[in-house]
């Protein structure tokens, strides 16, 4: 896989930052994006064959670059992670500002769009490649005080279906990942290891095409469902 390159956008310490340990792993040379480059910078430094790019994922412009970037300085994209967020934030809805709501939608959904869009027209040609979206339990269901969260969730997920309907005959494998529980580090392990979620996003990539998975669902063990 050394000629292959793996796309991963929202970068931080956690998750992101795991992925792009794992496909470095596995021989591949990885792309870190996030808005913030500095600290990206210090994350992709600690990660062999990592290089970081500035990206803001919700700029179509600034995603279109972002792509012709990567494969102009470091190869051909297998895969595109969409990794990037905003933070969950309690509010009422009797309170929440329209703008909430937008910036989910943006972040999640439309960024996730144009990361696989993008990510798509290059893959296409070539017959071949990968389109995996981070979700979350509010993909599924919206709950109490989450309004804005589970829209963006949502949306996105709708997005993933209609990409892996559209893109799978095309040879594009497009897979949509529930993380439903904290992420992080604990003596019981009931949350969620961030290593050991970027092992299921690869064997997930790794997929024989002959039965690819579109979406997989992730919680950890003392999970109660």
């Amino acid at each position: 896989m050394a000629d292959h390159v793996a796309l991963i956008t929202g970068v931080g310490p956690g998750l992101g930052a795991a992925l792009g340990r794992r496909f470095a792993a596995a021989g591949m040379r990885v792309a870190l994006a996030a808005r913030d480059l500095e600290r990206l910078e210090a994350i992709a430094a600690d990660i062999d064959g990592a290089t970081a790019f500035a990206c803001d994922v919700t700029d179509e412009d600034a995603v279109a670059g972002l792509v012709s970037a990567v494969e102009s300085r470091l190869g051909p994209i297998e895969v595109a992670i969409h990794n990037a967020r905003a933070a969950p934030a309690k509010a009422s809805v009797l309170e929440m500002e329209a703008d909430a709501l937008r910036h989910h939608f943006e972040i999640s959904a439309l960024g996730g769009f144009l990361v696989g869009r993008e990510a798509a027209r290059v893959m296409v040609p070539r017959g071949r490649g990968a389109v995996l979206f981070t979700g979350a339990t509010a993909s599924l269901r919206g709950g109490n005080g989450f309004a804005a969260f589970a829209q963006g969730k949502f949306a996105l997920r709708a997005i993933a279906q209609s990409m892996a309907r559209e893109l799978g005959p095309k040879g594009i494998h497009v897979a949509h990942f529930i993380i439903d529980g904290g992420i992080g580090d604990a003596d019981d392990d009931s949350r969620m290891k961030p290593d050991a979620i970027a092992e299921t996003y690869f064997r997930t990539y790794a997929q024989d095409r002959s039965s690819w998975a579109f979406e997989v669902d992730l919680r950890p063990w003392s999970e109660t469902f």
